[in-house]
């Protein structure tokens, strides 16, 4: 019986382990590799009339922050360096 209670709490710990590892990877700064940034600037400038401003920034953007929020537009929350980066005059240099 005690070794079924060792390796039945064992498993409750490795369990509840890749539960914080997954969640630790899954969004927020740092979740992308800078090989990854093209494919995400593609998604994220794909509805803009303004493709090929929005990729260069996009691009820029990611390649500092390692993060590119989802969807088309907003969403930045999900990236705070991405969020608060901002121009000389003070608006969002991330599209």
């Amino acid at each position: 019986m005690a070794k079924l209670s060792l390796i039945l709490s064992i498993f409750l710990v490795l369990f509840a382990m890749s539960f914080i590892i997954e969640t630790s990877q899954a969004g927020g700064e740092g979740s992308l590799r800078p090989e990854q940034c093209g494919a995400a600037c593609d998604y994220r400038c794909s509805q803009t009339q303004y493709r090929k401003a929005c990729l260069t920034f996009c691009n820029k953007c990611c390649a500092k922050c390692l993060c590119v929020p989802s969807g088309f537009y907003g969403h930045k929350d999900e990236c705070p360096c991405y969020r608060d980066w901002k121009t000389k005059e003070g608006t969002p240099k991330c599209p």
